[in-house]
C-alpha cells in the first residue's frame, strides 16, 4: 500500500465497508485446527526492487495445527492480502490467482508438523517509495491460519541493488521430542449395543526422546466426520474431554497401560472411536488411538432413560423470595468470525428495537436482519436498505422466551465444534462498550432458561451430580447478578465462556433433557452463607484435596476451605482447585450421595435456600 494514498484509501474503505458490508465475500475465522509457525521469509521480510521489476519471494510455514494442508480441493491453502484483508495489492503480478490472492501452497499436501512453502511473484509499481505489504495464509472457506501473517517491507527505487537470489532467514522448527506407538490392545474391534458401556485396555510405547511425566488420553479437539463423539462415560471427568490418565514416569522406550471405559456410539453401524494422547500437558503429534466399534443396535432415547429419584426444591427452605432474575450473558464477541456483523432471525414474529424500547421494525417469523456497530453508530438492514441507530439494538421475540438464531455464526464451521449452537431463547442485544473497545452479542433470558443451556456437564452424567453442578452454577450466576460488577462495564453479568461458565444456548437444551430436568428439580435453589449468597467456584479435578481460598487468591472466605477428595488421589490438579471438584463430586454421586450432601461437603457451613 502506498504511503501517500494510505489515509485517503483508509477513509474510502471505511465508507465502502459501511455500504457494502452486507455483500457476501470470502470469509474466514481462525480455528485451532489451522495454525502455522513461520520458518522462512524471503529477505527476512525486507526487499529492494526497481520500478516495474518482478521478483519471486517465498514463505515457509510449519503446520502446527491438526489438519493436513492441501493445494487443491475445496479447502486449499493459499495467501491473501491482509491489513486490510481482501485488498487489491499494487504489487499484484499476472501470475497471481487474483489481485488479492497471490498463490496457493506449493506442495500437494503438508501434514501436521511438516513444512510447506508458498512462492509468488511481486511486480513493483512505477512509483518509488517504501511500501508495506501484509499477507496471511488461509484454508479456503474454512479458516485463517493462525501464526502465518507476515509483512514485507519493500523499497522501490531506481538505484535498488540487483539480486540474483533473495537471501532468506530460516528458523528451526520447534521440537517436542514426543512420539508414541500403540503396541497392545485388549480387542482389535469392539462389538456392542448402542450406548453400552465398554471397558478397554491399551499399551502405548514412548517412542520419543522425552520422558513422560504425566499422560492423559483425551477426546481430540478436532474430530473427523466419521467419528462418533457421543461416547461420554460416567467414569470420565464430566467437565472436560479427559478419558483416562497415567501415574509415574515413562522413560523413552517404555510402555504405559491405560484401562478406561467408554459408551458405544448410539446408532447401529460401523464407527471409529478416536482419542489423542497428551504427555507432559502437550498433545503427542501425529498420534491417535482409533478403536473400531461395531454397534449392533440403536440405543434407547436418552429422554426415556430412568431418572434418579429427585430431591425437590420444596425440601429447601424458602427465604427472601424474589422474582426469577433476568440474566444477561455475553455469548459472542462480534469480530472477524462473523465478518464484524450479526444476522439474526427468530422462529416466531419479532421486533427490532433500540435499548430505549423504540420500535425500529416489525419482522415476521424467519425474516432476518443484519446489524453491526461502526464509528459510533449501529447500522442495520431489515430488508429496506441500511438504516442507523444511535442506541444499541435489541432483537425481541413477540412470544416470551421464543428462540432466535444467529444465522452467520456456526461453531462447527469456525470452531470445529460438534454442534452449531447458534440458537438462543428470548432477547438478543448488539452492544458496543468502550471499556474493552469491542462489540458483544448479549443474550438476555430468565435464570432457569440459562441453566438449561449450561454446557458444563454431559446429559448422561449422574443426575445427583448434575443437580449439584447446576445449583453451584445458578449460585455463581446469581452472585454476579446481584452485584453486577464483574462484567458491568460491558453491560452484562457473565460470559458464556469458560472464564465464567460454558453456555451453549437452546441447542444444548434440546440435546440435554436430563440436565433440563435437573434444573427443574432444583429450581431457585442457591447456596448461602450467613444469609447471603455465597460465591461457589468449581473446577475439573484436584490431586486429592481441594484448596483453601487463601492458597490460591488473597483473603479468607470461610466456606471455601480445603477438603479431602479421595477419588482425585493420584491425579494432577486441573483448574484452580477452589470449591467443588467435578470429578470428586461425580464420584460421590455414583457412590450414593445426593446433590445437597455434595454441595455442603465442598462448601463448608453453608445453607441451601430457595430464592424464586
Amino acid at each position: 500500500m502506498r504511503r501517500i494514498s494510505r489515509v485517503k484509501l483508509a477513509w474510502a474503505m471505511v465508507f465502502c465497508s459501511m455500504v457494502v458490508s452486507l455483500v457476501p465475500q470470502v470469509v474466514f475465522a481462525a480455528t485451532p485446527a489451522y495454525a502455522g509457525v513461520q520458518v522462512l521469509v524471503s529477505g527476512n521480510g525486507k526487499l529492494s526492487m526497481k520500478p516495474g521489476e518482478t521478483k519471486e519471494v517465498m514463505i515457509g510455514l510449519q503446520n502446527s495445527g491438526s489438519k493436513t494442508w492441501t493445494n487443491d480441493g475445496t479447502r486449499f491453502v493459499s495467501l491473501y492480502t491482509y491489513g486490510p484483508k481482501y485488498r487489491n495489492s499494487v504489487f499484484a503480478d499476472l501470475s497471481w490467482v487474483k489481485a488479492m490472492q497471490p498463490a496457493k501452497l506449493s506442495e500437494k499436501s503438508v501434514r501436521p508438523n511438516d513444512v510447506g512453502h508458498i512462492k509468488f511473484k511481486l511486480k513493483a509499481p512505477q512509483k518509488e517509495g517504501t511500501y508495506s505489504e501484509t499477507f496471511q495464509a488461509a484454508a479456503e472457506n474454512i479458516s485463517w491460519i493462525a501464526g502465518s501473517q507476515f509483512t514485507l517491507t519493500i523499497v522501490v527505487a531506481k538505484d535498488a541493488p540487483q539480486e540474483k537470489t533473495v537471501p532468506t532467514a530460516t528458523i528451526t522448527p520447534p521440537s517436542t521430542g514426543l512420539s508414541a506407538l500403540v503396541l497392545l490392545r485388549s480387542a482389535k474391534q469392539v462389538v456392542a449395543a448402542g450406548g453400552e458401556s465398554v471397558s478397554y485396555t491399551v499399551g502405548i510405547k514412548n517412542t520419543g526422546s522425552t520422558t513422560w511425566l504425566t499422560r492423559e488420553l483425551r477426546l481430540p479437539d478436532i474430530v473427523a466426520a466419521s467419528t462418533d463423539t457421543q461416547t461420554w462415560h460416567t467414569s470420565w471427568l464430566a467437565a472436560n474431554r479427559l478419558v483416562a490418565n497415567g501415574i509415574g514416569e515413562v522413560l523413552p522406550g517404555g510402555i504405559d497401560f491405560f484401562t478406561f471405559a467408554f459408551s458405544a456410539p448410539r446408532t447401529a453401524g460401523l464407527h471409529t472411536v478416536r482419542y489423542t494422547l497428551a504427555a507432559n500437558n502437550t498433545v503427542v503429534p501425529e498420534f491417535y488411538l482409533d478403536i473400531p466399534v461395531e454397534v449392533t443396535s440403536n440405543a434407547p432415547q436418552i429422554i426415556d432413560a430412568p431418572f434418579s429419584t429427585p430431591t425437590p426444591t420444596s425440601e429447601v427452605p424458602v427465604e427472601n423470595l424474589i422474582d426469577e432474575p433476568m440474566l444477561r450473558v455475553g455469548v459472542l464477541i462480534v469480530d472477524d468470525e462473523t465478518s464484524w456483523q450479526v444476522v439474526v432471525s427468530c422462529r416466531g414474529s419479532w421486533q427490532l428495537q433500540d435499548i430505549n424500547g423504540a420500535l425500529l421494525g416489525e419482522m415476521n417469523a424467519g425474516e432476518a436482519a443484519t446489524a453491526f456497530y461502526k464509528q459510533g453508530k449501529y447500522w442495520f438492514n431489515r430488508g429496506k436498505g441500511l438504516e442507523t441507530s444511535t442506541y444499541a439494538l435489541r432483537f425481541v421475540p413477540t412470544e416470551e422466551n421464543a428462540v432466535c438464531t444467529v444465522e452467520n455464526f456456526d461453531r462447527v464451521r469456525t470452531r470445529n465444534a460438534d454442534f452449531a449452537d447458534n440458537t438462543f431463547r428470548n432477547i438478543l442485544e448488539l452492544r458496543y462498550n468502550s471499556a474493552k473497545d469491542r462489540t458483544w452479542l448479549i443474550n438476555e433470558l430468565p435464570m432457569e432458561q440459562y441453566l438449561y443451556g449450561l454446557g458444563e456437564t454431559s446429559n448422561i452424567s449422574h443426575m445427583e451430580y448434575q443437580k449439584a453442578l447446576v445449583t453451584a452454577a445458578r449460585t455463581y450466576a446469581f452472585y454476579h447478578w446481584e452485584r453486577g460488577t464483574k462484567r458491568g462495564p460491558e453491560f452484562f453479568h457473565i460470559t458464556g465462556y469458560a472464564d465464567d461458565q460454558v453456555y451453549r444456548g437452546y441447542g444444548h437444551e434440546e440435546r440435554s433433557p436430563r440436565i433440563v430436568q435437573s434444573v427443574k428439580d432444583t429450581r431457585g435453589a442457591v447456596v448461602t452463607y450467613d444469609g447471603k449468597t455465597a460465591l461457589t467456584p468449581y473446577f475439573s479435578r484436584s490431586d486429592g484435596r481441594t484448596r483453601d481460598w487463601s492458597e490460591v487468591w488473597y483473603g479468607n472466605v470461610p466456606w471455601l476451605k480445603s477438603v479431602p477428595a479421595p477419588c482425585d488421589v493420584g491425579r494432577t490438579l486441573w483448574g484452580h482447585g477452589v470449591g467443588m471438584s467435578a470429578l470428586e463430586a461425580l464420584c460421590q454421586a455414583n457412590n450414593g450421595k445426593n446433590w445437597k450432601d455434595i454441595l455442603t461437603y465442598f462448601y463448608q457451613n453453608v445453607s441451601l435456600m430457595k430464592r424464586w
